[in-house]
């Protein structure tokens, strides 16, 4: 459940888990570069390198923590097939996932997921389930197709699998890149960030870890605040990958291990969008161009460090782009 008490007696997952990760999903994704942008270091005043996950395998980090977690299913489960609600990307990574092993999948997407993340999910042979674009909807209909065929959940963020592939991420930047301040990571339901925070932290400690979040998808730094997971109050940021709730299993990770969340306007996020292929000619959309989008707004915070931001996915239709216009235009 997402919206559950707080697993923290321990945590999930730690160092080992993302270091097995690493090697079972080795020959199944790929290692993402790290692109440094002089133009985009001098015009901010600090080192700026992007981590370009938008280039990963359907698009996104996604692909890390799905392939994890359908690769460890034991043959007798697997066969059975897989399930899961999402607004797109672990989607069509799970769909992936399930194809390179040969077992079916189940995917439930809410009614306004992206017509370019449906067709995603429609090239690796499934159709979708759509259900109304809420955490509720989403997770009540998931439950009914897993009763219904007998498939395992596999959860978007929540799942430790998931997030200990997740957790690579962190292990590349730390490997490809010397030295390193700041990595800045977006934050929705919390897979990617709980995953980087466990590998850098237990490797490199000093080294800060900043979430960023929409204003307008404010819950994670709410909760961070109150102490307990809050629900979203809105679901119309453009930055749809960011619209959903931290996890049972993520947020006492992320309570325990992150440094700052900093929250993003909307037309700061269209204005990254821009400059990220303008500048440093890399494809982000909304979701992993928020990164940025906080150096741009918090300059002062990040003056003459060593910045990695994290470009989680590249999934946008340039049929429907209009960087610069209101957040209608964009088709996400």
């Amino acid at each position: 459940m997402i919206a559950g008490e707080p697993n923290s007696s321990h945590p999930v997952i730690d160092l080992r888990d993302i270091e097995r990760a690493a090697e079972v999903i080795a020959p199944y994704v790929v290692t993402t570069p790290i692109v440094p942008s002089e133009v985009v270091s001098s015009k901010l005043g600090c080192q700026v390198a992007f981590k370009a996950e938008n280039l990963q395998h359907v698009g996104a980090f996604k692909a890390r923590g799905a392939t994890n977690a359908v690769m460890g299913l034991d043959d007798d489960v697997a066969a059975r097939g897989v399930v899961t609600h999402s607004s797109g990307n672990h989607a069509a990574a799970l769909a992936r996932a399930a194809s390179l092993r040969g077992i079916p999948a189940y995917v439930v997407m809410p009614e306004n997921s992206s017509e370019t993340k449906i067709a995603a999910v429609r090239g690796y042979g499934v159709e979708p389930v759509f259900c109304e674009a809420s955490n509720e909807a989403r997770e009540e209909t998931a439950e009914r197709v897993r009763l219904e065929t007998d498939a395992t959940l596999i959860h978007p963020f929540d799942h430790p699998a998931v997030m200990a592939g997740q957790g690579t991420v962190g292990l590349e930047i730390l490997r490809q890149i010397d030295p390193v301040d700041v990595i800045l990571v977006p934050v929705g339901g919390g897979g990617l960030l709980a995953g980087i925070l466990t590998a850098v932290k237990s490797l490199r400690p000093e080294v800060a870890v900043i979430a960023v979040e929409p204003e307008w998808a404010n819950d994670a730094a709410r909760s961070l605040m109150i102490g307990k997971i809050q629900m979203p109050t809105r679901y119309d940021t453009i930055a749809d990958g960011l619209r959903t709730a931290l996890g049972a299993n993520t947020f006492p990770i992320i309570r325990r291990l992150l440094n700052e969340i900093l929250l993003v306007e909307e037309d700061q996020i269209r204005t990254a969008m821009r400059s990220l292929a303008e500048e440093a000619h890399l494809v982000a959309e909304p979701s992993g161009a928020v990164t940025l989008a906080a150096i741009q707004q918090y300059p002062a915070r990040f003056t003459g460090l060593n910045v990695v931001a994290v470009v989680s996915g590249g999934n946008l239709s340039f049929g429907k782009c209009r960087l610069g216009q209101p957040a209608g235009s964009f088709d996400v």
